[in-house]
């Protein structure tokens, strides 16, 4: 059992080039080895590893095993020791019965990298089975007038084993008349043939028995009888003759049972029963007298079971026609078996992997073999699998393949492909077998969360409560698992100084936006900030968006009036000449509200007057003018109460106290007093408007808090100087001046100097320029004459 190839330095190059050769494809050769049938389970046949020149680790590494196309796997591998060991006990006559020598072929596998080496195992035959005759008795009729030397052959006897422990010689048993020889066939199988020493004697010895011998080779031989009986005739001198010595015929494997193959006939001159003549099957083995049968009376040979191109070709029949009188003669019928195509293609599946990663690339999928039992056109097959997956087949050598991924594959676009590998035969009818492979992609974190915005608007109004959900962001990820998990998160915020910390939170796992505080419109109208999203993988992959947020505005402030001012302890006094015509403007009340749109839409009536129906109130603009001719019946000194409401809802409401004093012999209206000019130490008939202006700011926010102070000095020429002066408080208006941000408020105050432009029916002024310390108002005395109202040259929503 031992095998000695790689003995010298040329077979071990030998094996070299074939171990090179096998990586583009191509197999090497191993053995052949040997083992005696019936060797014992675990029994050494060879060391594989040492055959192929490698260590006692690499045949483990490389994932070497054995390859069979057998039922049961009668060899085992140690990897661990490269040692090729008996699985399952090998009966040589089950495995290759008459067949001689007898080859098992198999495969060695390398799975890292690819290599397979042919190989091939000859199993040795041991003298284990005894010859047999099919006939336990043969009956022989041999007329009395034979002559001395003729033969008469005998049924031969069967031996399961070959070669040596094969049926070799013939022994009869001691007897005066005959003697056997042992003969060969063309097929090698050795038959006995009884040959006559000395004449016969019907009359003195009409029956004689014998009995034969078969003995094998085997050491001690094995051997088998048979009884011989020569039934002594009486003369019959015409023995049967057939026109032919062969018979050819072809037959198709699928003939169905019953059919009629061929009628042989044979011809016998002699008359009555000598001339009688019977036909058997003569020295037929069993697979032929399991698979014909021939009518003893007409020769007429018939099928009896089914044929099977794949397991015999054809058959040679040795049939024999015997007269009554014990005559015979043979001939020869050979069948010749049709291939058909009944066999479909056979798939053996080596290896198979049904787990791919998305980023490989030429990834092997599967390794399998192909075969058909059919010959020729039959037998030749191809394979093939769907056209639009993104697989490919390659034939690697003789009939094995491999099932290869061509390029990298996206589990975002197919996570599971079901490739059906198509082998058909070139048959008629073409037959083919399909077989099923599902290979799942697994995924790897190639995609960043994607948001289902670029960015996203959310509508909050103010004074909104703490905690208060103001909307939602959402991404998602096209891969799976972790891959696919996704985070959400609050970037640095775009300007450094806007408290972002403190504005809104982000729920990290459903992205979920909250407002940590009540809002301000005032204070802030809007703000942005950006939101990002990471996945689980690693490495993480994120993406953002921009989140813009819209404070709406509440009415939530009330209107604030600029003038007149309320002063409790030097109200203003407005100066009315009697004189004036109905329509006469005689003030014009200023507001503004610190909200936005219609709810800082203001409107203006007259709540309470001293004497009703003498002034009123213009609604949209709060001009106060003389509603008819005023007379000396008219009281001097008058008090009005006006309304400032906004358009909110609910709307919110501010009143203020008008003083007006009637004043006769105004030839010329608005001209200073002397007593005004030395009252004042600067021009004190001049209007004077400051504009304080207080800017807060929280941070850098987008929106910022405009609070107008607006005082209007109106000194009207009168009676006495301290009647037509309007005091002007100092400093910020209370209340307006708001900590938004919780850390202070930064304000900045302006003084702006402001001179009516138009007559008396006019409502426009003008800002000239900053009032700068110690200089005084530059409006000059024609100037503050000719105006009655103001122009908001800065867009404040001044009423």
């Amino acid at each position: 059992m031992e095998i000695g190839w790689m003995h010298n330095p040329r077979q071990r190059q030998v094996l070299v080039f074939f171990v090179l050769l096998s990586m583009y494809g191509a197999s090497a050769e191993l053995g052949p080895y040997s083992v005696v049938e019936e060797t014992e389970r675990g029994s050494f046949v060879a060391n594989v590893g040492k055959d192929l020149g490698l260590g006692l680790t690499e045949m483990s590494t490389r994932g070497a095993r054995i390859i069979s196309q057998w039922n049961k796997e009668h060899l085992q591998l140690k990897v661990q020791t490269g040692d090729l060991l008996i699985n399952d006990k090998l009966d040589r006559e089950k495995l290759c019965g008459p067949s001689e020598p007898c080859i098992l072929h198999f495969q060695v596998l390398m799975e890292k990298p690819l290599e397979i080496f042919q190989a091939e195992l000859r199993v040795k035959d041991i003298n284990d089975h005894s010859p047999v005759f099919t006939e336990r008795e043969m009956i022989l009729k041999i007329p009395e007038n034979s002559p001395i030397g003729i033969a008469f052959p005998l049924s031969n006897a069967l031996d399961l084993d070959v070669g040596s422990n094969n049926v070799q010689n013939y022994k009869i048993s001691p007897n005066s008349h005959f003697r056997v020889l042992t003969r060969n066939r063309s097929d090698g199988r050795k038959y006995p043939e009884l040959v006559l020493d000395k004449e016969l004697d019907w009359e003195e010895e009409p029956e004689i028995s014998l009995t034969l011998t078969a003995l094998d080779g085997g050491s001690p031989p094995r051997y088998g009888t048979a009884q011989v009986r020569i039934e002594v005739l009486d003369i019959n001198d015409n023995a049967p003759e057939f026109p032919q010595r062969l018979y050819e015929v072809q037959i198709l494997e699928d003939t169905p049972v019953g059919s009629w193959i061929i009628t042989v006939s044979a011809k016998d001159l002699d008359a009555g029963n000598h001339g009688k003549i019977s036909y058997t099957f003569f020295h037929a083995s069993e697979d032929i007298r399991k698979t014909f049968e021939i009518n003893p009376l007409s020769g007429e040979v018939h099928l009896r079971s089914h044929l099977d191109f794949e397991a015999i070709q054809s058959y040679i029949i040795n049939i024999q026609a015997t007269d009554g009188g014990g005559l015979s003669e043979e001939c020869t019928l050979l069948v010749k078996v049709i291939d058909i195509n009944d066999n479909p293609p056979e798939v053996t599946m080596s290896s198979i992997t049904k787990i791919i990663p998305e980023n490989a690339s030429e990834t092997l999928v599967a390794l399998f073999s192909v075969r058909d039992q059919d010959t020729g056109e039959n037998g030749r097959v191809v394979c093939s699998i769907q056209d639009y997956l993104p697989f490919f087949l390659k034939r690697t050598f003789k009939n094995f393949f491999t099932l290869v991924a061509e390029k990298a594959l996206d589990r975002e676009e197919r996570a599971e492909y079901n490739i059906t590998i198509t082998v058909t035969d070139m048959g008629t009818p073409r037959l083919k077998t399909e077989h099923n492979i599902t290979v799942l992609v697994s995924d790897v974190n190639d995609n960043a969360p994607a948001f289902t915005q670029t960015s996203y608007t959310l509508s909050v109004r103010e004074n909104n409560s703490p905690a208060l959900h103001i909307g939602s962001v959402r991404a998602t990820d096209r891969d799976a698992g972790a891959n696919a998990q996704v985070t959400y998160s609050l970037l640095p915020p775009l300007d450094p100084h806007v408290p972002l910390a403190s504005l809104v939170s982000i729920n990290p796992d459903n992205g979920h936006l909250f407002a940590l505080r009540s809002l301000d419109y005032e204070a802030l109208r809007a703000f942005e900030f950006r939101v990002g999203a990471a996945d689980r993988g690693s490495p993480a992959l994120s993406s953002q968006a921009l989140v813009r947020v819209l404070v709406a505005d509440d009415n939530d402030n009330a209107p604030f009036v600029l003038y007149p001012l309320q002063n409790a302890s030097a109200p203003c006094t407005e100066l009315v000449p009697r004189a004036a015509e109905a329509g006469y403007l005689v003030t014009k009340v200023v507001a503004v509200d610190g909200d936005s749109g219609q709810n800082a839409w203001l409107s203006y009536q007259l709540l309470k007057a001293t004497e009703p129906g003498l002034f009123g109130v213009w609604a949209h603009n709060g001009e106060v003018r003389t509603a008819r001719l005023l007379s000396e019946r008219d009281a001097a000194k008058h008090r009005l109460v006006v309304l400032v409401k906004d358009n909110g809802e609910p709307p919110l409401s501010a009143s203020v106290t008008l003083h007006v004093l009637l004043v006769d012999g105004f030839s010329q209206p608005y001209l200073p007093a002397p007593e005004a000019e030395a009252a004042d130490a600067a021009p004190a008939a001049a209007l004077t408007v400051y504009l304080v202006v207080a800017l807060a700011s929280v941070s850098s926010l987008f929106l910022f808090s405009v609070l107008v102070f607006v005082a209007v000095r109106l000194c009207r020429r009168g009676g006495a100087a301290s009647v037509g002066r309007c005091s002007v408080p100092e400093g910020p208006f209370p209340g307006h001046l708001l900590d938004v941000s919780g850390t202070g408020t930064l304000s900045q105050s302006y003084q702006y100097e402001v001179c009516l432009t138009g007559g008396s029916g006019s409502n426009e002024f003008k800002f000239l320029k900053p009032i700068l310390p110690n200089l005084p108002p530059q409006c000059p005395g024609k100037e503050i004459e000719e105006n009655r109202t103001f122009y908001n040259s800065f867009g404040f929503n001044i009423q």
